[in-house]
């Protein structure tokens, strides 16, 4: 049940990132002197609709998104007589831009308030953490059940009796080198007697020889007997603040958001592989992009657990990443119409030094082949990750 309430509040959440995406837009237009003729959740049928002033608010049946309306925001588009003044593509380019960037600003301030709230709720994640196998809480080592939950154990485990620390950092597991807590965790489960790990110290490089003990783990369902150590890796927690140290601490830590978003999004091309190696069975990519369902799923696992801190983080970064993307200059998304208003805007601005007359509204038609390019381009990628989101789920847990 906590699930499924985690899946429809993050869906929700999602609904709404886009409804306010699309606010952005309507209340500049509105404030720069624009009509608006319709502003719209979701697509698909008309569930209900109300009229206020000039602009026609409703919800359509299928929530997956939705749109606002402003008249004349290409020459192509049918005008009335008394919009033909107010018609965006008539209007100043500083407008334009302000409108067209609307809905860009809003996802990034709602990601911003979603970060000022983690701060203040939960605390705000360390970008700083240790290495990735550096060694952190050590404890004894506890048999697991079918379901997963674990037995009562007691003592020290094999890690604490042979000296290590928390703050070792792994290099090798038995003159296995090991990068990652995967490669740090699945060579220590293949021992079955006394080994040897190689770890860096205050700068000294040591050799600790380790006495495993043998457990029991499952992994859907499945049991096998592994060896382990009774250790886990090192982590920073979240650092929380008050009302006024958290504007400044969510700004900082947006700032670091954006850097990490943008190179996310550059990196999009070359997930396409590892996300078709999911589909056909490969191994899942936790790096690699996920769905609405995808993102909804991993909402309702965090709901689940209780970690709602993690859930508010996931609804930010999504937010940031939609803002993001809509930065890229290609028709149908916002920074494609930027790019169209920019050029525009230089054109004219050389043909007046040339001493002629600013050239006409830039013809839509002629971009259409690169629109359905890239439409055709994003569907497909939105279909492959949608696919890998259902047989090959992102596991966090």
């Amino acid at each position: 049940m906590v699930y499924a309430l985690g899946f429809v509040l993050f869906a929700l959440g999602i609904t709404i990132s886009i409804a306010l995406h699309e606010c952005g837009h309507m209340w500049t237009a509105q404030a720069t002197g624009m009509k608006v003729r319709r502003y719209f959740i979701g697509f698909g049928p008309k569930v209900f609709s109300f009229r206020r002033g000039e602009t026609e608010y409703g919800l359509k049946a299928l929530p997956l998104g939705g749109f606002c309306d402003i008249a004349g925001m290409t020459a192509l588009d049918e005008l009335e007589p008394e919009e033909v003044d107010r018609a965006m593509y008539r209007q100043e380019t500083w407008k334009r831009m302000v409108v067209m960037s609307g809905g860009i600003a809003m996802n990034f301030l709602l990601g911003y308030i979603l970060v000022v709230i983690l701060a203040i709720g939960w605390g705000l994640p360390r970008f700083d953490q240790p290495p990735a196998t550096q060694l952190g809480n050590m404890s004894c080592v506890p048999q697991q059940n079918p379901d997963g939950s674990t037995q009562p154990c007691s003592g020290a485990g094999p890690a604490q009796r042979a000296g290590l620390q928390r703050g070792d950092i792994v290099k090798s597991v038995n003159d296995v080198k090991v990068t990652t807590w995967k490669d740090f965790t699945s060579e220590t489960q293949k021992q079955s007697g006394p080994f040897t790990y190689t770890i860096e110290r205050d700068g000294k490089t040591l050799t600790v020889p380790v006495t495993p003990e043998q457990v029991m783990r499952y992994v859907d369902g499945v049991g096998r007997e592994v060896g382990a150590v009774g250790v886990g890796s090192d982590f920073y927690g979240p650092v929380k603040h008050n009302v006024l140290g958290a504007i400044p601490a969510a700004g900082s830590f947006t700032g670091d958001m954006f850097v990490r978003t943008f190179q996310s999004l550059a990196q999009l091309p070359q997930k396409v592989t590892a996300l078709w190696s999911a589909v056909t069975g490969g191994e899942r990519d936790p790096e690699t992009p996920v769905s609405v369902y995808g993102a909804s799923k991993i909402g309702g696992e965090t709901a689940e657990r209780g970690l709602w801190g993690v859930f508010i983080l996931v609804l930010a970064s999504l937010n940031f990443f939609l803002g993001a993307f809509n930065i890229l200059p290609l028709l149908p998304l916002d920074g494609g119409h930027m790019a169209v208003v920019l050029y525009e805007k230089i054109r004219n601005t050389i043909r007046g030094w040339k001493g002629l007359a600013p050239g006409g509204p830039v013809d839509y038609l002629k971009l259409l082949p690169l629109t359905y390019v890239a439409v055709v381009i994003g569907g497909a990628y939105m279909v492959l990750t949608l696919v890998a989101d259902i047989v090959n789920p992102i596991k966090l847990f």
